[in-house]
């Protein structure tokens, strides 16, 4: 069988890229060896955000009073709400599927293994072996939750974010390691479900890539919602003989044990780059990565990598970015190079957090001379009627030239708002821009020029 373009592994960077392809003419083929859609669809962003959304729904309905109105025996279903986001995810696969079948993209079941010469063996559940040839082999073959030694994961008492999502009882209590998106959204669905969460983060605060003052409202809501908090700690052990499970945590004042029913790993990720090949045609690659360039070319032509396997965020859009990207390139349209320094980064925890661009430090590192506005929720009209009065808006400009450098947010609905921060710093807007566009009220997303308004002095509801 002979194609244009093969694309290995269909989550959101690879069945975009077929599907991109397709609409440019090439002849497609992707090769999924699970499910359509990949880990994001199937067992990560989409049913994440489905059981985040129940878990929203039973706030809400335990908190029913402060709306004026009553409620009696609010109650919920654990094994309905997995259910739910199962049948989310199951959904959405299907029309991953719909979409292949519309752009006539071929989908082959199995697992992808790279060849020299352009070619890719497909081994099918059976263990039968069929060979694919194409002009171009693009490997979008993701990542998986990375295993510790010391927190090996046996699937039941130490789980990764798979189990998590269908653990077949609500445990009572639970320990989360780390406090990346995976770890923070995780554990505020089942604080917010009644578990008992703790949640140990070995660097000095959590999320700790965003902005330290996000990192601090964060750990205030986190413990104002009654999740323990312990950073500059780490786990060191886990004892599985018992009923639960045991953790020896080392913490600046010595050593802890913590008991739980269950432990969830969120340390990170671990790319899915053995066994494909890489090695068999000479793919070069660096610190578990795959070594490409602007346009996603490995050293060896032909042969290409997006997503989760190359260097950068490890985010579904910055993968459907990437292959629309690549094949744009293969085709010889004019393409841009993708700008690093504004992707979008958003958890979908409570409160959300959503981030583009540098955060402060980072903006006084790199010698900028700052103007920075600060808008809390707390003033917001529309916060306050709904609600969600805790967060706010903080955008850094830069004194001289105006140029939008960074915008984090936290609260109710960010990660809805943050496009226009990404938009603006696209298209160069300045702060006296962002200002003179005419916000609608009352809105959360006023917030955004309130900030700006804030960093220029102009402020009006402060």
């Amino acid at each position: 069988m002979k194609y244009d373009i093969i694309v290995i592994g269909s989550g959101p960077g690879g069945y975009v890229t077929a599907i991109r392809a397709s609409q440019l003419g090439f002849k497609t083929a992707i090769v999924e060896k699970e499910s359509l859609g990949g880990v994001c669809l199937n067992w990560g962003c989409i049913p994440t955000k489905a059981l985040l959304k129940s878990a929203q729904v039973y706030d809400y309905l335990k908190h029913v009073d402060e709306y004026g109105l009553k409620a009696e025996a609010i109650d919920k279903d654990f094994e309905a709400v997995v259910k739910r986001s199962r049948g989310v995810a199951e959904g959405m696969s299907k029309g991953v599927q719909f979409l292949m079948k519309k752009n006539k993209i071929d989908v082959i079941e199995g697992f992808g293994k790279i060849k020299t010469g352009k070619k890719v063996d497909v081994t099918a559940g059976d263990g039968k072996v069929t060979e694919y040839t194409a002009d171009h082999i693009i490997i979008a073959t993701g990542a998986r939750s990375r295993q510790l030694p010391n927190l090996p994961q046996d699937g039941k008492k130490v789980i990764g974010y798979r189990e998590a999502m269908t653990l077949p009882s609500q445990p009572k209590s639970m320990i989360v390691v780390g406090s990346g998106a995976i770890g923070v959204e995780f554990a505020s669905f089942y604080n917010s479900m009644g578990t008992d969460v703790t949640i140990v983060e070995f660097l000095p605060t959590l999320v700790p890539i965003e902005d330290t003052d996000v990192s601090k409202q964060f750990e205030r809501s986190f413990k104002k919602a009654g999740i323990k908090v312990m950073t500059s700690s780490s786990v060191e052990k886990v004892d599985i003989s018992g009923k639960g499970v045991k953790a020896t945590v080392k913490t600046k004042k010595g050593e802890e044990i913590l008991e739980a029913d269950v432990v969830l790993s969120a340390v990170g990720i671990k790319t899915n780059i053995e066994n494909i090949g890489l090695e068999d045609v000479g793919i070069v690659t660096d610190k578990d990565k795959i070594l490409v360039n602007d346009w996603y070319q490995t050293n060896i032509p032909g042969y290409y990598a997006i997503g989760d396997v190359v260097h950068g965020p490890a985010l579904a859009h910055v993968a459907s970015a990437e292959g629309i990207t690549c094949v744009e390139k293969i085709a010889g349209l004019h393409t841009e190079a993708i700008d690093y320094g504004n992707i979008p980064g958003c958890t979908y925890s409570n409160p959300e957090i959503a981030s583009v661009g540098m955060t402060e430090e980072q903006a006084k590192e790199a010698g900028y001379e700052l103007k920075i506005g600060k808008f809390p929720f707390s003033a917001s009209g529309k916060a306050k009627a709904a609600g969600t009065p805790d967060g706010f808006v903080k955008v850094i400009f830069d004194a001289k030239y105006g140029e939008w450098l960074g915008c984090h947010m936290i609260g109710a609905g960010v990660t809805d708002m943050i496009a226009e921060a990404v938009l603006g710093r696209k298209l160069e807007t300045t702060g006296h821009e962002v200002l003179k566009a005419i916000h609608p009220h009352p809105t959360m997303s006023e917030a955004v020029m309130e900030a700006v308004a804030d960093a220029y002095d102009e402020v009006i509801h402060l």
